[in-house]
């Protein structure tokens, strides 16, 4: 299993630095990463961020179609030309939106916490779901390109370190020490060189 991890934390890597770049083939990557860590997971007893990654694959085909169909602009909100397919677009939260992703981190949070706590022998259930429940959402923000996804995934990055400190898991928690530096740089990267947008086929 260690040589799978050190395979997953590889594959993350590249996937990050394809993100950052809002190449679309970090889909295929992520796919890929996710399905290792499935197993990485599951063997740790981690057993929501083994959930987690289920889901990772899944959106990932999800991830990919929308980036796929994505259509160029025709204005952008600068009013200016319509950027190429290689322009990086991004959509803000507005504070109504931001209620509702909070909303559901709680909920989904408070689900998973419920289900760990009496019907697995996770030792980090509080951890566990609190990750999950925030790395669920923002996979979905990124899906729709929305920027502030980097924020989220800096605040799960650092917490997830701890955890994999705790389960011994040393290189994955390398990667997530390395996911949290390169959050901050993909947050800063979209906004300098992104342009915003409010097209609704992002």
């Amino acid at each position: 299993m260690q040589l799978l991890e050190y395979f997953g934390v590889l594959t993350g890597l590249l996937y990050l630095f394809l993100e950052i770049r809002q190449h679309r083939a970090m889909w295929v990557v992520g796919f890929l990463t996710s399905l290792v860590y499935v197993f990485v997971f599951f063997f740790s007893k981690i057993y929501a961020d083994m959930g987690l990654n289920i889901y990772y694959v899944a959106i990932s085909i999800y991830g990919f179609w929308q980036w796929t169909r994505r259509r160029e602009v025709e204005t952008a909100q600068n009013g200016e030309a319509a950027p190429s397919q290689e322009a990086i677009l991004y959509r803000n939260m507005t504070p109504l939106f931001f209620a509702g992703i909070c909303s559901a981190i709680l909920a989904l949070f408070a689900l998973l916490y419920y289900f760990l706590h009496y019907f697995t022998d996770s030792p980090i259930p509080a951890g566990d779901a609190f990750t999950t429940a925030v790395g669920i959402v923002a996979t979905w923000m990124l899906a729709r390109r929305i920027i502030e996804h980097w924020i989220f995934w800096i605040i799960v990055n650092c917490v997830s370190v701890y955890l994999y400190y705790l389960r011994g898991l040393y290189p994955t928690m390398f990667l997530y020490i390395c996911y949290a530096i390169l959050a901050a740089v993909g947050l800063y990267t979209w906004k300098k060189k992104g342009i915003r947008t409010h097209d609704s086929t992002l």
